[in-house]
């Protein structure tokens, strides 16, 4: 395996200047001659190494308050030239061009700027690096030459080659590759932020959806396996999520997440995150099997677990405020048992009750969120692969609109009807469709999820519901068809509905409701969830 020379001279500037004395040092015992700029520069001489200012080889100056420092041909030059072409080297020996054989080098900290709360427009603008992907992707072009490293965790293992004799060719174009990984998702995470930002960026509203997403995000962990144990999966981190996302979250105790966790994570999330109130709910696959709001998070937690106990068995759980004792104790009072618990934080004593849980506890996956929960931005694009493209959407984002809701039904809802109504709907847009949820005040009772017709999910979730169907309400997550939908639901004891409307049989329906004595109210927006 061939491999390059050790190197003379090495270029380094760096934002991350972790590893970055102790890889001097080295090249230094080596004998190589250390460029450097601004920051780095310093924190190399404070270490007492020899450094030489970039500015002393291009005669000119850092200008533009470090705008421009290393753009200059006896720097790209010392960086593209091939060290097998005769014609290259003659040129570079008449300009005084020295060949540079090692690139350290990291970017301005952008991802980590945008990612805080408060950060202007101005100052995501002044963490654009120019000069330092133009230099990691010409040392990268030229690789069988230049050794670039753009990662510190490299630093150690690329400098004991170094040591051996020299970097292999294939450690060169491994490190070459993964520079142009580097950059594009660093390029694709500035153009998102101008997306999302472009109206203060002087150019007008931002398309909702652009014409090129740039997906720019990053591996935060490989999965044991996929939705099944023969695909592979891996997490990635979306750059612009802030804190109170999944992508953010950190676990705190149990083993660790799989695939279907994650997806079923989100959905918890999702609910939850739709409500003001103290909220809970247990996912199972993607669709919530019970949710609720009260007053406290235990009640609200119990209530949860009531709707649907034996679907929760082995569900997600998801709850929109710290995690105390209470909750903790409540959650395993009861001969049941959870995968995983998603929440802004645990308190200290409720994560010893949960994790001190006999039989699953020290295997439950409790995930904190570090923030409160928040519904998506609806400016935030969603995206789902299929066959050779890729989907987007934009988010739901906030609770429900009321704006546009109808009570076309001779019987008008009451308060009490209208606050159960409005949660069920709320609940209901995160159920699989075709999708039916019933709800008795602010709990769900009944769920008919993923059904090929409507009146199927209907009879799924009154017979989930039971009993407790009757008094209850009804939501649907698109309009009924034909009237049976709704005449199922009266037999069951469902009296009042609420649904987007706009079936060319709406008048039969409403018909259907004002014979059975139903009240009825039409959002005039539909929540499917494929």
């Amino acid at each position: 395996m061939s491999q390059s020379a050790r190197p003379r001279r090495a270029l380094l500037s760096v934002s991350d200047k972790t590893g970055i004395v102790e890889l001097a040092k080295r090249l230094v015992a080596l004998d190589v001659q250390i460029l450097s700029t601004g920051g780095t520069a310093r924190a190399l001489r404070e270490a007492g190494l020899p450094v030489t200012d970039v500015a002393e080889i291009t005669g000119f100056p850092e200008i533009l308050d470090g705008r421009v420092k290393t753009l200059h041909p006896r720097i790209h030059g010392a960086l593209l030239g091939l060290r097998s072409d005769k014609e290259h080297m003659r040129t570079m020996e008449e300009h005084s061009i020295v060949p540079i054989d090692l690139v350290a080098v990291n970017l301005y900290p952008f991802e980590e700027v945008t990612s805080r709360e408060g950060t202007t427009f101005e100052e995501a603008i002044e963490n654009i690096d120019i000069g330092g992907p133009s230099m990691l992707r010409s040392a990268a072009k030229n690789h069988q030459s230049v050794v670039v490293l753009c990662d510190p965790s490299d630093y150690g293992p690329v400098l004991a080659e170094i040591e051996e004799g020299g970097a292999s060719a294939t450690t060169r174009a491994w490190l070459a590759r993964k520079v142009y990984e580097h950059t594009s998702r660093y390029d694709a995470m500035i153009s998102g932020y101008l997306t999302e930002h472009e109206e203060e960026g002087g150019g007008g509203p931002a398309p909702t959806l652009p014409a090129r997403p740039a997906v720019g995000f990053t591996k935060v962990m490989d999965l044991r396996y996929g939705e099944n144990p023969h695909q592979k999966a891996a997490f990635y981190r979306d750059p612009q999520a802030g804190p109170g996302t999944l992508a953010r979250a950190e676990k705190v105790h149990g083993k660790d997440l799989s695939y279907n966790n994650l997806l079923d994570l989100d959905g918890a999330l999702a609910v939850v995150a739709s409500f003001t109130e103290p909220a809970a709910c247990v996912v199972k696959h993607t669709n919530p099997c019970g949710a609720a709001v009260a007053a406290t998070l235990p009640e609200a937690f119990t209530l949860a677990l009531e709707g649907d106990p034996l679907s929760a068995f082995g569900g997600i759980v998801g709850l929109n405020r710290p995690v105390d004792r209470a909750t903790a104790e409540a959650m395993t009072r009861k001969n049941q048992f959870f995968e995983a618990v998603v929440a802004p934080r645990f308190e200290p004593d409720a994560l010893e009750i949960l994790a001190g849980r006999s039989g699953w506890g020290e295997q439950l996956r409790c995930i904190a969120l570090g923030a409160p929960t928040r519904p998506e931005d609806p400016s935030t694009p969603r995206y789902v692969s299929v066959s050779g493209g890729l989907l987007s959407q934009s988010s739901w984002g906030d609770v429900p609109d009321r704006s546009a809701a109808t009570v076309p039904t001779a019987r008008k809802p009451t308060g009490d009807d209208l606050r159960a109504l409005w949660f069920a709907f709320a609940v209901c847009r995160h159920v699989k469709s075709n999708a039916i949820l019933l709800a008795r005040g602010a709990q769900v009772v009944g769920v008919g999820a993923g059904q090929m017709s409507r009146v199927d999910a209907v009879e799924a979730a009154c017979r989930k519901a039971g009993e407790r169907a009757r008094g209850s309400v009804l939501a649907s997550d698109a309009f009924f068809p034909f009237p049976d939908g709704v005449e199922r639901a009266a037999e069951a004891g469902v009296v009042a509905v609420i649904q987007p409307g706009g079936s060319k049989k709406d008048d039969a329906v409403v018909a259907a409701c004002d014979r059975l004595g139903l009240t009825m109210v039409m959002t005039g927006y539909r929540v499917f969830r494929h």
